[in-house]
């Protein structure tokens, strides 16, 4: 360096103080996750989002977002934890997010414990529409086992079997469920009736073992209607008689939760 030049480190004056560390979590909030009344336990999970900061606020941050929860945990019951439940909080009352139902699927260690040498695996799917306009694809598997007595080591099904149980696969599923709306569709779900009905009818073909709806995709879905929305959490409207909006008579005591906001009104 030149005699009488400085270098740019020594020509900056002032110290340059360090940036203050802030708490991320100050700015969040946690909100209670509900889930649809075909579930014994409700109040199924917490959630956490940025809080309302000017126009942009903590219920858009909440809209759309996706819960993947045990069967177990929804119903206390733990011999049904491999299939797990997608919910989609469609609204938010006050610090309460309520969902709907968006999807379903079976651990993979299950499936991965049910595929053994020996046997076929024979699989179906199926797009149903329900009622209330909601198209679901199915997903069935089912696995082959011995006859009574065999003798025979492998229990493989022929091409001619397999197609005759995946075509009775396909119609039990559409006539099972093509009938009823979303609530219903889930409350059936949930023991997997279906799955035993499957593996009766084809017990003629060939015997089937750990017959099970493996997976449910929503495809479709209409307009959110909160009312409906309401109704499927139970807190929609009644038909007593002399009841107010809202299915309440009037003069009548409604708890309601903490921050609570009505829901809004698309038409007057």
């Amino acid at each position: 360096m030149a005699v009488g030049k400085q270098s740019k480190k020594s020509m900056k004056s002032g110290k340059k103080g360090k940036k203050k560390q802030v708490d991320p979590f100050l700015k969040k909030e946690w909100y209670v996750v509900r889930a649809p009344s075909q579930f014994s336990k409700r109040t199924c999970a917490r959630t956490l989002v940025t809080k309302t900061i000017g126009t942009k606020l903590a219920v858009d941050g909440l809209k759309g977002r996706i819960v993947k929860l045990s069967l177990g945990d929804l119903n206390d019951d733990q011999e049904s934890a491999f299939r797990k439940f997608s919910l989609q909080i469609q609204d938010v009352q006050g610090k309460n997010c309520l969902t709907n139902f968006a999807g379903m699927d079976v651990t993979r260690d299950k499936l991965c414990s049910l595929v053994k040498k020996w046997q076929t695996m024979i699989e179906a799917h199926v797009d149903v529409r329900t009622t209330d306009q909601y198209t679901l694809r199915f997903f069935v598997v089912g696995f082959t086992r011995k006859h009574p007595k065999q003798i025979k080591r492998h229990a493989y099904a022929q091409a001619q079997q397999i197609r005759a149980i995946r075509r009775i696969m396909v119609d039990r599923i559409q006539d099972e469920f093509k009938k009823w709306d979303l609530r219903e569709t889930v409350a059936r779900l949930i023991p997997d009736a279906v799955s035993k009905e499957i593996s009766k009818e084809c017990r003629h073909i060939f015997p089937l073992d750990n017959v099970m709806v493996r997976k449910v995709k929503v495809l479709k879905s209409p307009k959110l209607d909160v009312g409906k929305l309401m109704e499927l959490h139970g807190e929609g409207g009644g038909s007593a008689q002399g009841a107010g909006a809202g299915g309440v008579a009037p003069g009548e005591v409604v708890d309601r939760p903490d921050n609570y906001e009505p829901p809004v009104l698309t038409t007057v």
